[in-house]
């Protein structure tokens, strides 16, 4: 995959039915998802709730983070992929395009720290980029904590700095780590401190076990097409299988990409539960497919069977940006939501905002924001994504 994505800046570039508005329309459209036009209360009305979304999956790379990280030899700059180079001005623009008010940040490459006192002082730039924004563009930016499995005490630190004292709205955690998925007791620890302040789990899926990263399963077929899916179907079929979801009630876990390929084996899970160890009662098996969320990043197909899985109520939006380039999420993202048949205007409402406060209450509201500065992110093709 090619290092390119199409030029964004966040004044004087959004795209209306092709035509080119002005940075007028774009500084009102920004004061409009902040809910300064309809007054000062929330605004309800439909239009206003398609331009209010929340966006619950969000890649973000610190560029504080970067510098840090190129400086104590973790990466190289110019070897990054797209996803990796995030940049403020672009994404606003994104946001304000695509009507997304807030969106909820994911850090990446939190697992490349080599000693735990590395991965300390790692987060530690990391939580301070954060706050950073999150302060420069009140109500548009929440954050979640990364969590590393490999370093235990550096977790429960990080969870104590971001969730407790910096208001992170949830925890951050990889499909598998070495090829143990998360209902594995290794975890046990983690997800009880998690559980202990009634935390959302949001996971996310990379390559399968057992090729070195980034190696292709098979050739000619992007790793983020299928084995992203099968990754996460894999994490959350283990925890059902684990029992996890019933040791920690307070636990509310995200899928992504719309659950992988769970919705659509939910049957199978159900007919052949037997053969997993510990076997799978049915009933628990749907019991378990009620209570995970699922985000529409991917983008999302038709979502009948998601429906009938899990209920509308636990769909949440979620676009990959900058995974998933502005085309796609313009495109593809966005409408996939907007003309499914399967949801209700009342559902659809739910999907792009009332789901998500309802799921993570402390959540900040939109407030004007102070321009940033106009750089033009990197681009990539429009088929990128994962």
């Amino acid at each position: 995959m090619s290092d390119s994505t199409q030029p964004l800046s966040r004044r004087g570039l959004l795209i209306a039915g092709g035509a080119m508005a002005s940075a007028a329309v774009a500084t009102e459209k920004s004061r409009a998802l902040a809910g300064e036009a309809g007054g000062p209360g929330a605004p309800d009305g439909d239009d206003d709730v398609r331009r209010t979304k929340i966006d619950v999956h969000h890649h973000f790379t610190a560029p504080a983070w970067v510098d840090w990280a190129e400086r104590e030899g973790l990466l190289r700059r110019e070897e990054l992929q797209w996803w990796a180079r995030w940049e403020a001005d672009s994404t606003l623009a994104l946001m304000d395009r695509a009507g997304i008010a807030t969106a909820v940040l994911n850090p990446t490459m939190q697992d490349r720290y080599r000693s735990a006192a590395q991965a300390r002082e790692g987060l530690s730039v990391l939580f301070g980029a954060l706050t950073d924004l999150t302060h420069e563009y009140p109500g548009r930016f929440a954050f979640l904590c990364p969590v590393l499995p490999d370093h235990p005490e550096v977790s429960t630190w990080a969870l104590r700095r971001a969730v407790d004292e910096l208001g992170a709205v949830g925890v951050s955690v990889k499909a598998n780590y070495g090829g143990v998925y998360l209902g594995d007791p290794s975890y046990d620890r983690f997800l009880a401190e998690v559980d202990e302040r009634s935390g959302i789990l949001f996971t996310h899926p990379l390559d399968l076990p057992g090729k070195p990263p980034g190696s292709p399963t098979v050739p000619g077929i992007p790793n983020f097409m299928c084995d992203f899916l099968l990754d996460t179907t894999r994490a959350a079929v283990d925890l059902i299988r684990a029992g996890t979801l019933d040791r920690y009630p307070r636990l509310s876990v995200v899928l992504p990409h719309a659950g992988g390929f769970l919705p659509q084996i939910a049957t199978r899970l159900e007919a052949f539960g037997d053969f997993c160890a510990p076997p799978l009662d049915a009933s628990r098996v749907r019991d378990c497919l009620h209570r995970f969320y699922y985000d529409t990043a991917g983008p999302l197909a038709p979502a009948c069977t998601l429906v009938t899985t899990a209920g509308a109520d636990r769909i949440l939006f979620g676009t990959d940006w900058p995974a998933a380039s502005a085309e796609i999420i313009d495109r593809f993202t966005v409408p996939a939501v907007e003309t499914d048949h399967a949801f209700t205007d009342h559902q659809r409402r739910g999907i792009y905002r009332d789901n998500a406060r309802r799921l993570m209450p402390t959540l900040p509201r939109p407030a004007h924001t102070r321009p940033g500065p106009r750089e033009h992110a990197p681009e990539r093709p429009l088929g990128a994504g994962k």
